[in-house]
Parts: C-alpha cells; structure tokens; sequence
C-alpha cells in the first residue's frame, strides 16, 4: 500500500504526457489533412484546364473546340446579360420539385416494402418495370397524355427517380435493427417518437445515398425533358445553341450548371450528411 501513491502519480504522469504528445503529433497531420482536400481538387482542376487548352490548340477548327477562356467569356456575357441566370433559375426549380416529389413518394414505398415482404413481392415488379423503363419513353409519353405543360415535365422526371429512391430505402428499411424497434415496442414509445429517435437515424446514410444520387440523375433528365418540350430553362437553351453549332454556348451553359450542383453538393448535402451522421461516432 505504500507504494500504491508514486506509483499511481508517475503512471498518470506518464499517460498526461503520452497524451500531450499524441495532441501535439496529431496537429500536424490534421492540418496536413485539410490542405490535402484542397489542393489536390485545385490541381486537378488545373490538369484538367490544361488538357483542355491543348486540345483547343490542336484542333483543327477552334469554333468546334474552343479554348477555356473563350468559354468563359461566353459565361459572362450571359451573366451579364441576364439569359444564364434566368435560365438557370427555372432550371433548378424544375430541379427542386422533381427532387422533392421523387424523394418523398419514393422513401415511403421503399420504407413500406422493406419493412412488409407481402408488398415487397407484390411491388417488385413494378420497381423492376419502372427501373427498366427508358426515361425518353416516360417524358415522351407524359408529354403526349398530360400535353407540353410544366406538371408532364416535372412528372416525368420525378417517375424517373422514385424507383431509385425506392430501392435505396428498402435496403435501408431491412437493416433497421430488430432489437432496437422491439424494444421501443415493449417500453411502448410513441410511433412518432420511435420515427424521430430509433427509425431515422438508422436511416440517415440511406437517405443521403438516395438525395445524392437523385440529385445527379435528376438534373440530367430535367435537360432532357426541357430540350423536348419546354421554351426555357437549360436544356432548352442548351439546344437552341446545338441548331447554331455554337459549342461555347454549349460549355458555358453546362460548366454553370455543373457549378451550381456542385456547390449545393459541398455546401448543402455533404455537411447535412455529416451533421446526422454524428450519433455513430
């Protein structure tokens, strides 16, 4: 026993200091970390704009493949002028609406057959068929039963997603921990509270799964549909410009485009996606 006092005193002493090195170790490695994640992007970046201007100079015609500062040149006079973001705009609320009618009707059928293997085997075939089924075929059919009105198009492109959804949150729904939601049934918690603290946040990384890539499908088929039947929006002008062969219109449509998705990527999806994904660490 008269030992037990230094003893414990130098073995807390060492672990302080086994503890402050580890800190002092970890810092530079962190910050190395967060460098990483910017710099490699920006430099890939780069190695992609250099490719770029020296495909420009080695083609024959530069109107068929101009160079990156053509093309953003095009994209600011169309800021300037107003058509990009007008355009863009009604784009995005397509976008939105789709997104917003194929993820609700979407987690809801996959919730229910995941959870109940009677609609699960009755409703496989219809995700399969719907899975299967072209998404030229389902614009052009709404275009032609609905007419060339803003809900066809909308319904179009959420009937294009829905069974994605669908799929990624009934694997979600099988994987739900069977002790944890029989256990809020023995202690008789509300349903709407085991929704809220036992059901979604098992759900949480299937439903940034499906947002993720609903999103990315999602504003693709939003230019399709708006190529083929409507008079505004990207897509549209994404082919008023194909009939003028006017290939910097096309980039600089597309490279904005492509810049609004991505920043709603790293500004909205990536940190909601980590901000519920807490409760696991």
């Amino acid at each position: 026993m008269a030992h037990s006092g230094p003893v414990s005193v130098t073995s807390t002493a060492r672990e302080s200091a086994r503890a402050e090195a580890g800190t002092s170790a970890s810092g530079p490695p962190a910050a190395a970390g967060r460098w990483s994640r910017i710099l490699l992007p920006g430099l890939s970046i780069l190695l992609l704009l250099a490719v770029w201007q020296i495909a420009a100079s080695q083609a024959a015609n530069p109107r068929l493949m101009p160079a990156p500062l053509t093309v953003f040149a095009v994209l600011v006079d169309e800021i300037v002028e107003g058509e990009l973001l007008y355009h863009l705009a009604v784009t995005l609320l397509r976008v939105a609406a789709s997104f917003a009618l194929a993820m609700s009707v979407g987690i809801a059928i996959g919730f229910v057959m995941g959870r109940s293997q009677l609609i699960d085997r009755l409703g496989n075939p219809w995700l399969l068929f719907f899975l299967n089924l072209p998404a030229l075929v389902t614009i052009i059919l709404a275009y032609i039963w609905i007419g060339l009105v803003e809900s066809a198009a909308i319904l179009a492109v959420a009937l294009n997603k829905i069974p994605n959804v669908a799929v990624t949150i009934r694997e979600g729904a099988r994987a739900l921990d069977t002790g944890l939601m029989e256990m809020a049934q023995v202690f008789r918690v509300p349903r709407l509270r085991t929704l809220r603290d036992v059901v979604l946040p098992q759900l949480y990384p299937y439903l940034a799964a499906a947002a993720r890539s609903g999103l990315a499908l999602i504003w693709k088929i939003v230019l399709v549909v708006e190529l083929l039947g409507r008079s505004n929006g990207v897509g549209f002008q994404l082919g008023l410009y194909f009939q003028l062969f006017d290939v910097a219109g096309i980039l600089a449509y597309a490279l904005a485009f492509i810049a609004v998705v991505q920043l709603i990527e790293w500004g909205i999806l990536q940190p909601l996606e980590n901000r519920l994904s807490q409760w696991r660490r």
